[in-house]
C-alpha cells in the first residue's frame, strides 16, 4: 500500500502542523458523537478537480448542522490547496491523492469554559489504485443488503456527516458474503439509493437512470456524469429505480471522487447485460470524464495490475 511521507502536513485549526502532531480532544464532538462534517476531492497530476464544487458542499453540509466555520470559501479554498501543494510531490510519479475538509461542531468538555469553537483539519492520503484496479478489468460487483437506507424524513442524506454507521452497517452485511462486494442501500420501499461514497447508475435502451438527488448524496462526480452525458446526447433521468431496473439493464456503473466512473459486473450474483465491461455507453461517458480531467483515469488504475 502506497503511505505518504512522514513529513506530510495538515491543516489544524488555523495553522499547517505535521500529520503527527495533530491530536483531536476526547471531548470533541465529532469523535463522540459523529457530529461533523467533511468533503473530498481528488487530484488528477496534482491538481485538484472540481474543489469549487466541493467547497460549495462542504458549506450546505455545515449550514445543515448548523455548524459556523468562520471561514470563507475563499480562505478554505486556499488552505487546501496549500495541503496539495505540500503533500503532492511527497507521492510516487503518477500516484494521486484525496484531499479533505473536515470541521466538527468542536470541543464539548465539563470543563469548558465559553463557547464551542469548531475543530478544522484538511488531511490528505494516496488514493488506493493497486487495491481497485481489478475494477476497472472485471467491473464491480455490487450486493444489496438488508440494512435500509436511512429516509430522509429522519436525516438527509445530502448533507457529508461524519455519521456513516447507516451505510457502514449494510457495507458489513454485504462483505459478510462478499469481502470485495460494493453495497448499495435500498430505500424503505426496495428502490436503489447509494454506498458509502458511491451513486449508482443504469443503463437501459441507451438512457442513464440514477437516483434521484433527495434521497442520496448528490456526488460531485455524480452530478458532473450527468453533465458530460447532457453533452453527449445520451439521455438522462433521476428516478425510482428498483432491483427489477437492476437486474434488467443493460449497463450498470458507480461514480465517486476517486473511482470516477467505474463500470459494474453484477448486481447481487446476477450479471449485468451481456457481461462485458465497460459497457457501450458506460466507455462513451469514461472517455468522456478522461477528456474533461486531461488523462486516463482508468489507465491509471490499470497501471497498478500485476505485471
Amino acid at each position: 500500500m502506497v503511505t505518504m511521507a512522514d513529513d506530510k502536513i495538515v491543516y489544524f485549526n488555523g495553522h499547517m502542523t505535521p500529520a503527527d502532531q495533530v491530536g483531536i480532544s476526547i471531548y470533541d464532538r465529532g469523535f463522540l458523537y459523529g457530529d461533523a462534517v467533511f468533503d473530498a476531492t481528488r487530484t488528477f497530476g496534482g491538481q485538484t478537480f472540481r474543489l469549487d464544487r466541493h467547497i460549495d458542499r462542504l458549506y450546505n453540509s455545515l449550514r445543515y448542522l448548523r455548524i459556523d466555520v468562520e471561514m470563507s470559501k475563499a480562505e478554505m479554498t486556499e488552505a487546501t490547496e496549500a495541503v496539495v501543494a505540500r503533500n503532492h510531490p511527497l507521492l510516487p510519479q503518477g500516484q494521486d491523492m484525496w484531499v479533505m475538509q473536515r470541521i466538527s461542531r468542536g470541543v464539548e468538555g465539563p470543563d469548558r469554559v465559553g463557547g464551542i469553537q469548531p475543530t478544522i483539519i484538511i488531511e490528505s492520503h494516496a488514493i488506493p489504485f493497486a487495491a481497485r484496479a481489478p475494477l476497472y478489468r472485471d467491473g464491480a460487483r455490487i450486493s444489496t443488503p438488508s440494512v435500509p437506507r436511512i429516509p430522509p424524513r429522519f436525516l438527509s442524506p445530502r448533507a457529508k456527516t461524519h455519521n456513516y454507521l447507516n451505510l457502514i452497517m449494510g457495507e458489513l452485511e454485504v462483505h459478510g458474503e462478499d469481502p470485495d462486494a460494493w453495497a448499495i442501500l435500498l430505500d424503505e420501499f426496495g428502490n436503489l439509493t447509494e454506498g458509502r461514497g458511491s451513486n449508482v447508475f443504469l443503463v437501459k435502451d441507451g438512457a442513464v437512470m440514477t437516483p434521484k438527488s433527495q434521497y442520496v448524496l448528490e456526488g460531485v462526480t455524480r452530478n458532473q456524469t450527468l453533465e458530460l452525458a447532457d453533452g453527449l446526447g445520451i439521455p438522462t433521468t433521476e428516478c425510482d429505480i428498483d432491483l427489477y431496473d437492476a437486474y434488467t439493464a443493460d449497463e450498470a456503473f458507480l461514480t465517486s471522487t476517486s473511482l470516477c466512473i467505474c463500470p459494474v459486473s453484477a448486481v447481487n450474483g446476477a450479471t449485468v447485460g451481456d457481461g462485458d465491461v465497460p459497457g457501450p455507453v458506460t466507455h462513451r461517458l469514461m472517455s468522456a470524464f478522461s477528456d474533461l480531467v486531461g488523462m486516463d483515469f482508468a489507465e491509471q488504475y490499470l497501471a497498478y495490475l500485476p505485471a
